[in-house]
């Protein structure tokens, strides 16, 4: 863990100790009804009454985890203030893997309910971004809903951490389980809905970031049922012919190094066919150290584990030319079972509910070509372009942390999420009648862009 990284767990944990010292004071919660919540299909259940169910407060009490989420929002990012009293509901279902330490359980398929006294009638669900847990949304997502009434279900989504791919027995196998626990989240949480107000939610959404919003998509496409609509936060792209995670991050293993140490224009062009941006190079770094080379590695292991015969997730940061190095990794040229895995978690575009996606000019992880441009044209040639909307955030990247580090050339996409959500909610609760601005680019302009976004 960097020193950097560090200092900003350490202020966190200070502020944690000051909010409960304000708290010390502040009325009990209601937590009507605490002793008839039982998650249905839960192996585990733990609920907690509290004072407040933001993370300034909950990092104290011990839950929540600043290292899940620590490192994906900008420090400029304001989440409301004033206390959230309420119920909180940890525990996990049936599972075998044990990835996921949190507690000490080592049991995966972990979530995490969130029930405010001052609930607003609706419910929002999220699974986990990237490799994290269910606790990984706290600040970009749960603070500003529970703020906003709503209660918050979150799942580690059965399996998490660098190893997440050795769950389960054949290839995709980690990752279809994913669709499965946000389901069995759902369910039970709608459930646990009833129990703590005595009636269903009147909406349920169902959101998230990379991991989270590919998992937005893969549920409005096969689970409408269950959700009056979605905002997809630059959803991972998976589809069997590509472009996929891939096709894009293995040129950029092999060529990045080079590019770096000679300036060699041929190998910076390889980066940008590959689907990366002209004037993203700044962020070449940090993502080569720190999502590139381990992002390839685990997803290929998902997806086609003989690649590298016997070993498990590859040679980190290995050179081109040397043996079953993933920089050489040619997904075009794989047996067609590496195809026929993808597929059976792929994407279509067939949305069965009102859906919007946002993704960023400058992400240096998933680039905005390969993924989200592709995914919004599935959804026009799919015919269901009228259930959604497209917003490009001009120099958003895959997570607002390094706009502290780049304030004069990033956008934190944080505020424009949120604005995209408000407009999700006049859009379906308004039964179609106020619908939300046509597709567009949401400029890099103001004055407070970690905080105020405008889609008008």
């Amino acid at each position: 863990m960097g020193d950097t990284t560090m200092k900003k767990l350490l202020a966190a944990a200070a502020a944690a100790l000051m909010a409960c010292a304000a708290h010390a004071q502040a009325p009990l919660a209601n937590c009507a009804n605490m002793s008839a919540i039982q998650v249905p299909g839960a192996e585990k259940q733990d609920a907690i009454c509290v004072a407040d169910l933001s993370t300034r407060y909950l990092i104290a009490m011990n839950r929540t985890d600043p290292s899940d989420w620590g490192t994906l929002h900008s420090q400029a990012t304001r989440n409301p203030v004033g206390a959230v009293p309420g119920i909180q509901v940890d525990g996990y279902f049936p599972d075998t893997s044990t990835t996921n330490g949190y507690y000490g359980w080592f049991h995966d398929a972990q979530f995490v309910i969130r029930l405010p006294d001052n609930w607003n009638g609706k419910l929002v669900v999220t699974g986990a971004p990237g490799v994290r847990r269910q606790y990984a949304n706290d600040f970009i997502l749960s603070d500003w809903f529970v703020a906003r009434g709503y209660a918050y279900a979150s799942t580690d989504k059965g399996n998490s951490g660098t190893s997440f791919q050795n769950d389960g027995v054949n290839p995709g196998d980690a990752i279809a389980e994913w669709h499965r626990r946000v389901t069995e989240l759902t369910i039970a949480a709608k459930e646990v809905v009833r129990q703590r107000y005595g009636k269903l939610p009147a909406y349920t959404y169902m959101t998230g970031l990379s991991n989270g919003g590919y998992l937005t998509r893969y549920a409005i496409e096969n689970r409408p049922d269950l959700y009056d609509g979605g905002v997809d936060w630059e959803g991972v792209f998976w589809r069997p012919e590509g472009p996929n995670i891939l096709t894009s991050l293995p040129p950029a293993l092999r060529w990045y190094p080079t590019w770096r140490a000679t300036g060699d224009s041929a190998a910076y062009e390889k980066i940008i066919a590959a689907g990366y941006a002209r004037g993203s190079e700044f962020l070449w770094e940090h993502h080569y150290g720190v999502y590139w080379d381990l992002s390839q590695r685990t997803y290929r292991e998902e997806m086609d584990p003989t690649y590298d015969g016997a070993l498990n997730g590859g040679i980190a940061f290995c050179a081109s030319g040397v043996p079953y190095c993933d920089a050489d990794y040619v997904y075009a040229d794989r047996p067609p079972a590496v195809a026929q895995a993808v597929d059976r978690i792929s994407v279509t575009g067939r949305i069965g509910k009102p859906l919007i996606t946002l993704h960023g000019t400058l992400d240096s992880l998933l680039p905005i070509r390969t993924n989200s441009d592709n995914y919004a044209e599935l959804i026009r040639k799919a015919g269901r372009s009228n259930m959604h909307r497209y917003y490009v955030v001009e120099a958003g990247n895959h997570v607002d942390q390094l706009y502290d580090e780049f304030p004069d050339k990033l956008r934190p996409i944080t505020p424009c999420y949120r604005a995209a959500f408000i407009a999700l909610e006049a859009w379906v609760e308004g039964k179609g009648k106020r619908a939300p601005p046509a597709n567009k680019v949401i400029p890099r302009a103001g004055t407070d862009l970690a905080n105020v976004c405008s889609l008008e």
